[in-house]
This record gives structure tokens, sequence and C-alpha cells, in this order.
């Protein structure tokens, strides 16, 4: 065991001010990436779920939700179908529209009960009618199918296969003043929340999944000349990479077939593109390396001094000044692993925490990397400032 290393672990309660802010540093940036990389898998989970192995999208698309139109003419399903690969092929349909809860006579009751006393009556919060905005997605109500993710149960395809049903993730059902088996009004039409959903939440506005036959009864499929990105699944997904390209080059330019790798990761990396997230990030990013170097500085800086006179004894033993710059700088760089190290731990902790209330958090392992070699530069410079000191080790002063 090196010298610094020795040093760090014995007296660990001298560096721990430094290893914490190294720690919140590294917390700050991760947190806020983990949150808009969990809101941008929020809205695609179902998709990522999905059975299908290559998603087709319009030619100009970047991403699945912005960067290019992503729908494509109706025409191309059987061009996507002729690969003789290709098992299923299905358009990712959606609507939107206002939704409203049906109140029980208790609830009714029970609110009316509030109004009387100054309470939020039938038109507020608090159990009362409540109207939202929802986006609709769709699937195929059947076993198996290309649509339905694959968490869903078989009991969760036959509840929605019945006509005029609904599944709303439990993160909006506060928001839309529902639970399962209660009737709700959709555009004017009666609905029923027939499964509840974990694990899809609802960061935004709030969202229902319904069946394509459910939708079409609504009145609101998808029936023109043109239709959403194509979920496409194949024989064996191991070859999803091959497939993608052989039908790439079968489009001739007319669509452009993903796998759904590359596609969730053009999703994260348009995310990032985002202009408030790039702003954000960097503003945590230069904030977590003001604070966190000051504090690692100063915190090395003191420890350092504390212990002045073991490193005058050094020198006095014939250890040159090169040495002792050697053992600052590796302390600062264990000093450095710990804080990354504590880092993880936070994360952990906070993401874990945002997972009960709903909130997922996502980290892609190259921003990860790159932060903790972002901490790793701190604590090193924070030694370099640091090596100063060492110029009063004098051998000298141990005769005073």
């Amino acid at each position: 065991m090196s010298l610094a290393l020795a040093t760090l672990l014995y007296e660990w309660r001298r560096y721990m001010a430094a290893v914490v802010a190294l720690a919140f540093s590294g917390l700050l940036v991760l947190a806020f990436l983990g949150m808009f990389m969990g809101i941008g898998k929020a809205f695609t989970a179902q998709i990522d779920r999905a059975r299908a192995d290559i998603m087709v999208l319009g030619p100009g698309a970047t991403a699945l939700f912005n960067g290019g139109p992503s729908g494509l003419p109706r025409r191309m399903i059987p061009l996507v179908y002729s690969h003789p690969e290709v098992l299923q092929v299905a358009p990712l349909d959606g609507s939107g529209g206002r939704f409203q809860n049906i109140l029980s006579p208790e609830q009714i009751a029970k609110a009316e009960a509030r109004a009387k006393k100054g309470g939020k009556g039938k038109g507020g919060g608090g159990g009362g009618r409540k109207t939202e905005f929802v986006n609709v997605t769709v699937i195929d109500a059947i076993p198996g199918y290309v649509t339905v993710p694959t968490d869903y149960t078989d009991a969760m395809i036959e509840a929605l296969r019945q006509p005029y049903t609904v599944a709303v993730d439990q993160t909006a059902l506060a928001r839309l003043g529902v639970k399962k088996g209660d009737k709700a009004l959709y555009n004017g039409k009666t609905v029923t929340v027939a499964v509840v959903t974990t694990g899809y939440p609802n960061m935004m506005q709030a969202s229902l999944v319904m069946s394509r036959d459910t939708l079409r009864m609504l009145g609101e499929a998808d029936t023109g000349q043109r239709v959403g990105p194509l979920m496409v699944q194949i024989a064996d997904p191991s070859r999803a990479e091959l497939v993608a390209a052989q039908l790439n080059a079968k489009a001739d330019g007319k669509f452009r077939a993903w796998t759904r790798q590359e596609l969730a990761d053009a999703n994260s990396n348009s995310m990032l593109k985002e202009s408030f997230i790039s702003i954000i990030l960097i503003f945590a990013l230069i904030m977590g390396a003001v604070i966190g170097m000051a504090i690692t500085w100063q915190t090395l800086r003191g420890a350092i001094m504390a212990n002045i006179k073991e490193f005058a004894s050094l020198r006095a033993l014939g250890v040159s000044m090169g040495s002792l710059r050697t053992i600052v700088m590796e302390l600062s760089f264990w000093v450095g692993v710990a804080g990354i190290l504590m880092a993880g731990v936070f994360t952990w902790i906070v993401s874990s925490l945002a997972a009960m209330g709903g909130l997922p958090m996502s980290f892609p392992i190259p921003m990860v990397v790159a932060i903790a070699f972002f901490l790793l530069v701190i604590a090193i410079l924070s030694g370099l400032l640091s090596l100063g000191i060492l110029k009063k080790s004098q051998p000298a002063d141990l005769l005073r």
C-alpha cells in the first residue's frame, strides 16, 4: 500500500470534506442528467418495451419525436412485409382528447358536503370532477403482438380487448381522479379504466392506452394515406441490424429502418440536444466544478498543513521535494476516486427515492464515465493548487 493511500485511510476524517464535496458535485450533475434522460425514457417507455425489433420512420427523422417527420405513406407497409424475415408490421397509432372522470353518487355527496363547508366543490380537486387533456397510445390487444409491451400480462391484454376499455398508469390516477374499474368520459364517450399499469410514468401529460379496435370505435383511428412509425418484428432478433440495413437498401430513401438500440440512442441524444437541457447541464457542470474544486483545494491544503511536520521529517530523511509532490498528487487522486464512489452511492439513493415517487432516472454509461473523469480532474487540479504548501515543510522547523 502506498504512503498516500495509507494516509487517506488512516486520517480519513481530515479528507472527508473533500470527498463529500466531490460527491455532491457529481450528484448535482448526475441528478440533472438522470432526470432529463428519465423524462425522455418515460415518453418512449411503451415503445422501448414493445416486441418490435425494428422501427421504420420517415426518411427525414433523426429520432422518434423530433428531428423531422416520422410518419410515412401507408403503401410502405407491404414493402416492409415483403422482406422474408419480417413476421409482423403494425403502425404506431395514437390520438388525444379531453378526459373527465365520472363521479359516483357517494363522491357527489361528499363533494356537495365539502362545498357547503367552504371546501372544494364539484369543479375542484379533492376527489371532485377533474378534466385533463390526455394523450392516447394504441396497442393491438393480441398476446405476443408487436405493439404489446413485454410486461403486459395476458389478463391485461384481455381486459383491453373489451370495447371502450383503457389503461392508465398509477402515476396519473390522482391527476385524472379515477381508479381501476371507474368509468370516465373521453371526448364525450364513456370508457372504463380496466387496467392500471406501473413503470410508465406520466411526467407532463397524462396518457391512456387502448386497443386499436377501441380507438376505431371512438372514431379516431388513423385511416388516411399516411401512418405513424412502423413497428416491425422479425424471426431472429439477433439479425435486426442486418435486416434493418436490407430494408434501408430496399427503401431507396423512402423510409429509414432503425434497430431498437439505434433508435433508443438517437432518442437519448435528441434530449441532450435540446437547448434548455444543455444550458441547465452546463450550468450544473460549472457550479459543480467551482464548488467542488474550491472545497477540495482548501481541504487538501488544510490536511497537508496539519501533516506538515511529517512531510518535514521525510525531507530530513532525504526524500526529495519531487517525491513529496508525487505523494500529494497521488493523495488527491485517491480523494477523487473516493469522491466518485460516494457520488455513485448518493446518486443511487436519489434515483431510488425518485423511482418511489414515480420519477424514472436514466444514466447513459458514456455520460457517467465522462462525469467520473470530470470529478477526477477536479481532485487532481485541487492537488496541484495545494502543492505550494509543501514549501513550509522545512526540516529545520523540527528543531523548534
